[in-house]
């Protein structure tokens, strides 16, 4: 990956081509656009290529708010610094970063802490804007603005992040292999790694094996746990979850009179040490709890459920169970520090990346992406602005 910045134009507004997405649902529009300089602790990237993920579709169709329109998506990147605003020091021109949609300020308590990965400076939420100053970079060639979508919208040339976004990573690390570590793959590994911490020889049960669940039981086999049960509707996801560790699979829609619970119970004789949900419904956190082993079992809560969903659990279950449910936002991982480690792991050829892209296009053809993932034909699909 080379490392060339761009000095002559630091300081001054860039028109670049970005998609934009002006009606939710629709297939994206490729237009020229202005992408105003950095300020202070902000820094401009070129971006080289950026792979889709499901929250892009989710917010590409919502129509509601926090939906916006128009707007830039695109969260799973790397790029190139082209300049940098006042008071940013941790990167310069030429270096080589990922974006990421969860902030890592280095000054608050919980980004000092080891316990936390929930920066309190600027806490997690759908914004539109940056975050300092509540304003857009991005502006049409007619003027009209153009909003921000998780802190860094990637499906632009250029694209203006804050510095707690950014992650600095070797530049030895192929492109379309380093976007991966922004979102989706480094979110389903930190929940094994770092949220439940799998123990070696352990049992872990993962429901929904999407790209998020794939990663937790990748996850899973690089902790070493022993036995590792995908659950999932598609009978064609145990071939694909082989490659990542799944060692047993349930086919939820096919369980007969039995609940999936009931099913994992008997296959390890007394329920999985961990369970994953990764789907985002609240019958499956309750089916997971439920196939927790009493005493020790951890249930992670990956998935994403609509803003009102409530889990309703009894509390002398939960007293009598010896269970404990947690969430896991990011995989627990600290952006500026842990994307290195898997960053490292994938370079010594431990933590795998490769089977995760399916496919690529060029930004040309970025809406044969959202094709390819509403069609269930894709992990994910690296999209390359200049190949």
């Amino acid at each position: 990956m080379e490392a060339n910045g761009s000095s002559n134009t630091a300081g001054k507004p860039i028109q670049c081509k970005a998609a934009i997405v002006r009606i939710p649902g629709e297939p994206l529009v490729i237009e020229d656009v202005i992408v105003a300089p950095p300020k202070r602790c902000e820094v401009r990237i070129k971006i080289i290529c950026t792979a889709l993920c499901h929250t892009d579709l989710t917010f590409w169709k919502v129509k509601d708010p926090p939906a916006i329109f128009p707007i830039i998506l695109g969260h799973e990147a790397v790029g190139i610094v082209e300049s940098v605003g006042e008071g940013v020091h941790e990167v310069v021109e030429g270096d080589i970063v990922i974006p990421i949609f969860l902030a890592d300020c280095g000054d608050c308590t919980d980004c000092l802490s080891e316990k936390s990965n929930l920066c309190t400076k600027f806490p997690s939420r759908p914004s539109p804007w940056m975050k300092r100053e509540e304003t857009s970079r991005f502006t049409d060639i007619n003027g009209e603005t153009l909003y921000h979508f998780l802190n860094v919208s990637s499906f632009s040339e250029y694209t203006v992040v804050d510095i707690a976004h950014l992650t600095k990573i070797d530049p030895a690390i192929p492109p379309n292999r380093a976007c991966l570590l922004s979102c989706g793959v480094s979110t389903g590994v930190g929940a094994a790694w770092k949220t439940a911490k799998v123990e070696a020889g352990t049992t872990v049960a993962i429901f929904g094996l999407g790209v998020i669940g794939l990663a937790v039981a990748e996850g899973a086999r690089l902790c070493g746990a022993k036995r590792i049960i995908g659950i999932d509707v598609n009978q064609d996801k145990f071939e694909i979850g082989k490659k990542f560790g799944v060692t047993d699979f349930v086919n939820s829609g096919n369980c007969g009179d039995k609940t999936v619970s009931q099913v994992i119970i008997e296959m390890t004789g007394g329920g999985a040490d961990y369970c994953f949900e990764c789907v985002g419904m609240k019958s499956i956190v309750h089916e997971a709890y439920a196939s927790c082993r009493k005493g020790w079992g951890k249930v992670v809560v990956l998935g994403v459920d609509q803003p009102g969903a409530m889990l309703t659990f009894s509390s002398f279950e939960v007293l009598h169970s010896g269970k404990s449910i947690m969430g896991s936002f990011f995989g627990g991982l600290k952006p500026k520090s842990d994307i290195r480690i898997l960053e490292k792991r994938y370079m010594d050829k431990e933590l795998t990346l490769d089977e995760f892209v399916t496919h690529e296009v060029d930004f040309k053809d970025i809406n044969k992406a959202f094709d390819l993932m509403l069609e269930g034909k894709s992990l994910r699909c690296v999209i390359w602005m200049n190949k």
